[in-house]
């Protein structure tokens, strides 16, 4: 296999299992992040074999003795125009890894030694490398440094649970429809929940038609929400609702915070629940309300009176959360065999969107794990930072956590998105045992990437602020090693991305026209082209 690689370099100085330095020609220096392979003597099957070994190039330093940084320049310049000056390139290279005879990645257990060549890693086994049977690979994108080598994800490493990491604008979103569009291609149920309307055009193609399985993709909506976008340009689009009634005397406290310490609102609410129900089947906040203020009419003794009093508080502030209707959405809409279900939770007060999460996080959950549903449930929690904080405040943090420590046993699986992942609750993030971890430059942030994974080392956080938009570092479960991606193309269209500041300022600059005088245009326009070149 030796005779048909490429030759870029020896191995020099100290070498271990785990890395290496090589010295490369200065014309066939390797590029950072490039892969190359070394030959070792390992133990497979009880036998001792030459097999190849993957490694990625992590840094580079080139130098020269001759030209020292101490002498003048004049003197420098005419060593190099003497072509006397010599030029030495240092290379350090990270094992990866070997394959084993199942195609599993193994680690080797000796050091590779010093004079061995270095090459450059085949095509051929790049792609075994990185590569899945087809039943249970999804294509994710491409090698940074290597187009021609497609890298895939494994099913079986849903499992243990995803988080996707990056600071804004670094395509995290973009990727995440990506990985949805693809489990909806191997027949999983998807529940995404969308605070900014990031994933609603899911059922569009990037020109805005429609694809394949536009008719397995539906977009759920509260009634409160505004929308970010209409019906009409969304596609299908039905109501998620919550109706009132159907709330026991405990979820009716979580709503309105009420704590288990406060006995005597409880009670008295409870009794308003019960007066309300005897009347009527179905009824909202506001009849509860009023039930509450006519408590001298049934209250006992002043103890229930002053529950009720105090208790008026707790539902007008459900009444001003806007959530509830008449009529309860069904779960069972969103729990479909390959069917993707985005929860729309635009425009909605940060409250009312956590409570939403939290309902049918729960229902998910309950439906699961009593083996009601049978399937696989991924559920997708874009800006994750703002349903399961650190302090675990909210409605929804309880339930998520639950999930990430228990679903996986009974087929609920987490992909948990965010760009501030020191915002999450630890126990959260550490459950995630695989990450697809984009640009991230804030300090505090990769603490946190490397305080909640084992697999994610020094020098790929390193790595991470050096990322273009679109590449990403994965490690964990859902590969056999850590890889350096640029994401593939969107079969589907963006509903994220950012506006095209430059054309609607210009747009508005068309409209504006209309009431300027022509000298005043054209002075606009000078200073625009100015402005943007």
């Amino acid at each position: 296999m030796s005779n048909i690689l490429k030759e870029i370099g020896i191995i020099v100085g100290e070498a271990s299992s785990s890395e290496f330095y090589f010295s490369s020609n200065p014309e066939e220096m390797p590029s950072r992040w490039e892969y190359v392979v070394v030959f070792s003597t390992e133990d497979v099957g009880g036998a001792l074999k030459e097999v190849p070994v993957i490694a990625q190039v992590q840094g580079i330093v080139s130098m020269s003795q001759a030209l020292t940084k101490d002498l003048d320049f004049t003197i420098t310049k005419k060593i190099v125009e003497a072509g006397i000056a010599d030029r030495k390139v240092w290379c350090k290279a990270r094992i990866l890894g070997y394959l084993g005879e199942n195609g599993e990645v193994l680690q080797p257990r000796k050091a590779v030694m010093p004079g061995k060549p270095v090459y450059v890693a085949s095509q051929d086994l790049l792609e075994k490398f990185y590569s899945f049977p087809a039943s249970e690979a999804i294509h994710i994108g491409h090698l940074i440094t290597r187009s021609d080598v497609p890298v895939f994800l494994s099913l079986r490493g849903f499992r243990r649970h995803l988080a996707i990491i990056a600071q804004t604008g670094a395509g995290k979103s973009y990727l995440a429809g990506i990985l949805a569009e693809e489990l909806l291609r191997k027949g999983a149920t998807i529940v995404m929940l969308d605070p900014h309307a990031d994933y609603v055009f899911l059922s569009r193609t990037v020109d805005g038609g429609r694809h394949e399985l536009s008719d397995n993709i539906v977009v759920f909506r509260n009634p409160a929400s505004t929308g970010r976008y209409s019906s009409a340009d969304v596609g299908r689009v039905e109501p998620y609702e919550v109706c009132f009634s159907d709330l026991d005397l405990d979820e009716v406290c979580l709503v309105a915070r009420i704590s288990d310490r406060y006995v005597n609102i409880r009670n008295s609410l409870e009794k308003a629940i019960v007066n309300v129900r005897k009347r009527k089947s179905i009824f909202s906040p506001k009849d509860v309300l009023e039930e509450l203020q006519q408590a001298d009419m049934w209250a006992a003794d002043e103890k229930e009176k002053a529950g009720a009093r105090s208790a008026q508080k707790y539902i007008k502030r459900i009444i001003g959360m806007k959530v509830f209707t008449n009529v309860s959405t069904s779960i069972d809409k969103m729990l479909k065999p390959m069917q993707l279900s985005v929860i729309d939770l635009s425009g909605l007060e940060d409250e009312v969107a956590d409570y939403i999460a939290y309902k049918i996080l729960s229902e998910i959950y309950e439906k699961v794990a009593s083996g009601e549903f049978k399937y696989p449930v991924f559920i997708f929690i874009e800006e994750a930072h703002r349903f399961i904080p650190p302090e675990g405040r909210t409605y929804s943090s309880t339930i998520i956590r639950k999930i990430s420590a228990e679903g996986r046993k009974f087929g609920v699986f987490l992909i948990l998105v965010t760009q501030r992942p020191s915002k999450i609750h630890p126990d959260a993030l550490s459950q995630c045992n695989s990450q697809i971890i984009m640009r991230i430059t804030n300090p505090e942030d990769q603490r946190a990437i490397s305080m909640s994974s084992e697999r994610m080392s020094r020098d790929l956080l390193e790595d991470l602020p050096g990322l273009n938009v679109g590449e990403a570092v994965i490690v964990g479960e859902v590969t056999k090693a850590p890889v350096m991606i640029k994401v593939k193309r969107r079969r589907t269209r963006e509903g994220g991305a950012d506006i095209d500041i430059v054309g609607k300022l210009r747009e508005a600059l068309s409209v504006a026209s209309k009431d300027v005088s022509k000298e005043e245009i054209e002075k606009l326009k000078d200073e625009l082209k100015g402005f943007y070149g």
